[in-house]
């Protein structure tokens, strides 16, 4: 029978692959073009997953990303390339998208994504993937879904290691099925699971994840297939394994409205002992002036080679053992990439060691490259 199709002579020709399998067709193609999405985070997992969503023709896409390209994205971030660097990544993407297909409308919102804002932009699209790195944001983007009646399609990598499920969709009956507090009730610890810049991720992995996350996207606006829900998929690209676990409904599982995130994972609560502080500026002062003092800085080894201010290297894991190396008759000063481990240096001597002389680094290498010297590389 024929079909009076909604789909251009050009956009017919572009799609002919996907329309030539039996169980996809012009049906799901068009379903496709009248679809929205949005996309959280343009980075490592967002790269290709929009890349993947505008080629296949996803009629409106909408990027949530308020960061800039930096050099140290690009092992990773294809999206981006040498010339973006220093832009609004949703900016950069849309350009790109734009390029890669004309038939569909790209939003762009260079925005962070927070309780002030979050259920306005999720409202607006009729699946939200989540390409963020971290656990307020992730807890985030799941209750705001689930207040507003939106599929997650969720991914998420670390090292070697991947994740993906669909969160919160809905089933034939009407019913939903389990979402990201059913798996993860509680968020880890603070500091027990680093980010990826700290503990690293395989350039390749956010491409094999991500091409996932855009498959299980085409598959809930589709209907075609059978997306993972009530399922986590694991990937292990060192062993090369796999593993599908399924992930219950909760009943005691209740969302009622946005909370403070931050709080909720632990990342604003006052530390047991103060740590000073000092800005780059009053750094770069000291220096100026011959002032003497003691500079520590706690990255790893392979960090110090891409940039460093000069400091003595004693990595986090090994401050506690090198504390007779740290003076206590002078001023010493304590960094690393952002003032988070560095932070977590200072704590640790203060506790155990009573230093009373340690000063923490505002906002570390990035700070320093940022304010003081843009010739420092960041990574």
């Amino acid at each position: 029978m024929n079909h009076a199709t909604i789909l251009s002579p050009p956009e017919l020709a572009r799609y002919a692959r996907h329309i030539a399998i039996p169980e996809f067709g012009i049906a799901a193609q068009e379903k496709l073009k009248r679809s929205s999405v949005l996309v959280i985070g343009s980075g490592g997992l967002g790269s290709p997953l929009l890349l993947y969503l505008a080629a296949a023709g996803v009629g409106r896409i909408g990027i949530v990303d308020f960061d800039r390209v930096d050099e140290s994205n690009l092992q990773r971030q294809v999206l981006f390339t040498v010339e973006d660097v220093g832009q609004l990544k949703a900016e950069v993407a849309k350009k790109r998208l734009q390029k890669l297909n004309p038939h569909i409308q790209i939003e762009i919102h260079p925005v962070r994504f927070s309780t002030d804002n979050a259920l306005e932009l999720v409202r607006q699209y009729d699946v939200i993937a989540d390409g963020t790195d971290n656990f307020p944001t992730r807890y985030l983007v799941n209750d705001a879904c689930v207040l507003e009646g939106k599929v997650n399609v969720y991914a998420s990598i670390f090292r070697f290691e991947g994740q993906v499920s669909v969160f919160n969709y809905r089933y034939a009956d009407g019913t939903r099925g389990p979402n990201y507090r059913d798996m993860f009730p509680e968020p880890p610890p603070p500091g027990l699971v680093p980010n990826c810049a700290e503990g690293g991720v395989l350039g390749v992995l956010p491409g094999i994840i991500g091409s996932m996350q855009a498959s299980e996207v085409i598959k809930v606006l589709t209907g075609v297939g059978e997306p993972l829900a009530g399922r986590l998929f694991l990937f292990d690209a060192a062993s090369f394994t796999t593993r599908i676990l399924k992930v219950p409904k909760q009943p005691h599982t209740h969302i009622t409205g946005l909370i403070n995130y931050e709080q909720f994972c632990g990342l604003n609560t006052e530390p047991a002992q103060p740590v000073r502080s000092i800005s780059v500026q009053e750094l770069a002062h000291l220096r100026a002036t011959g002032a003497e003092f003691q500079l520590i800085d706690v990255r790893e080894p392979y960090e110090y080679g891409i940039a460093n201010l000069g400091g003595e290297l004693i990595p986090l894991h090994s401050i506690e053992e090198a504390a007779t190396r740290i003076a206590r008759d002078k001023m010493v000063i304590i960094h690393c990439r952002s003032g988070q481990r560095s932070a977590e240096a200072i704590r640790k001597l203060q506790a155990r060691f009573g230093f009373d002389n340690l000063y923490n680094l505002e906002g570390g290498i990035l700070a320093w490259a940022r304010e003081i010297d843009e010739s420092v590389p960041t990574y």
